[in-house]
């Protein structure tokens, strides 16, 4: 996993460690020498951008605590502290370990230290470690944000809904997948990421827990515009949510009967989110999303680029409702100057969106 989101790990092997899995194995995974024992190079000592001790056990916290140096790992971890290079353990003990107040107190000090600690859920008695993709993404968040150019930035996404009667609405399709994808990268970099977001089918990534859920658009632009007029207000803003252009103009408190064979409801526009919002986004990096059916790619391109000057936007992402369904390429990038740019995945999609934010 770590290798997956580009890192060049150095693997330090305790003896105990070896006894539950061969070095050759983690050799062999991590493509790189395993260190298991003092040598003359002292490999331990190079200088690393992170140090993650995964999983942690009791004894290997305490002994750092105390200055203890009786193996490479511990090297490592002492020389990492001198250098405050950032170091995050994941603790991983029986239930009555982690219950001792001994161990409270150990993993205070850690903290009081610097260091990072990422619990696992307490599970069949015992506190077992986050999956990995949980305890990469912490560990990347955390490298990350010691970078230049990290921001706060509030990304919308997912579907609104509006009610009809107390059982019944309208909806936009949107399963906020790209908007999650948009989400976990920009917190994988560093920066500091809240969610607003609508329905969903795509649940998102256990590590984003700065959410909020306001599927109705009066109360999503209500928490928007909180945020916008707070003293925290974020520097970046990614208008990724399906917000419904029409609402339904009277919504009864009860569920209406069936058996009628016409049903009139009339719909109303909304307010447009980026628009209330302007007034409120001065020096913030805006980004909107923009969807078409049945354009060809120049009236797309026109559309995204009418929508960025109306709004006063640093780019749009525009695709057609097509490129949904794993239509390549997924997405365009819009830039002020008008330039175009093929986006073929969520991936690229989310980079650009992460370079354009950092350049502001």
């Amino acid at each position: 996993e770590l290798r997956r989101h580009g890192a060049e790990p150095v693997v330090i092997m305790t003896q105990t460690a070896q006894e539950i899995i061969s070095p050759l194995a983690i050799e062999w995974a991590s493509q790189s020498s395993v260190i298991i024992d003092w040598d003359a190079d002292m490999a331990q000592l190079e200088e690393v951008d992170g140090v993650l001790v995964c999983p942690a056990t009791r004894y290997t916290i305490a002994s750092h605590i105390h200055g203890i140096m009786d193996t490479p790992l511990q090297m490592a971890l002492s020389a990492s502290r001198g250098r405050e290079i950032p170091i995050m353990f994941v603790p991983s003990m029986h239930g009555s370990l982690s219950s001792d107040p001994i161990t409270d107190d150990l993993c205070n000090e850690l903290v009081d230290a610097g260091h990072h600690i990422l619990w696992g859920a307490n599970e069949e008695g015992r506190k077992k470690q986050p999956d990995v993709e949980n305890i990469v993404a912490e560990f990347s968040h955390i490298l990350n944000s010691l970078l230049e150019d990290r921001s706060s930035v509030v990304v919308t996404l997912g579907a609104t809904r509006s009610g009809i009667d107390s059982v019944r609405w309208v909806q936009n399709t949107s399963s906020g997948k790209t908007g999650w994808a948009v989400s976990e990268y920009l917190y994988r970099m560093g920066h500091d990421v809240k969610v607003v977001h609508g329905e969903t089918t795509v649940s998102p990534p256990t590590f984003l827990t700065n959410n909020i859920y306001r599927s109705d658009p009066v109360e999503m632009l209500d928490s928007l515009l909180t945020i916008a007029k707070s003293q925290n207000a974020p520097d970046s803003w990614i208008h990724c949510a399906a917000v419904l252009d029409y609402v339904t103009n009277e919504v009864s408190n009860e569920k209406v009967k069936s058996g009628n064979k016409n049903w009139s409801i009339k719909l109303v526009p909304s307010k447009k989110h980026i628009e209330e919002l302007s007034n409120f986004c001065d020096g913030a990096t805006r980004i909107g999303f923009k969807l078409e059916s049945n354009y060809d790619d120049a009236q797309l391109f026109a559309s995204a680029s009418e929508m960025l000057d109306k709004y006063q936007l640093d780019g749009v992402i525009a695709n057609h409702l097509e490129s949904l369904n794993d239509r390549v390429p997924r997405a365009f990038w819009v830039d002020k100057k008008g330039e175009v740019t093929p986006l073929q995945d969520n991936l690229a999609l989310a980079m650009i969106i992460e370079k354009e934010i950092c350049r502001t």
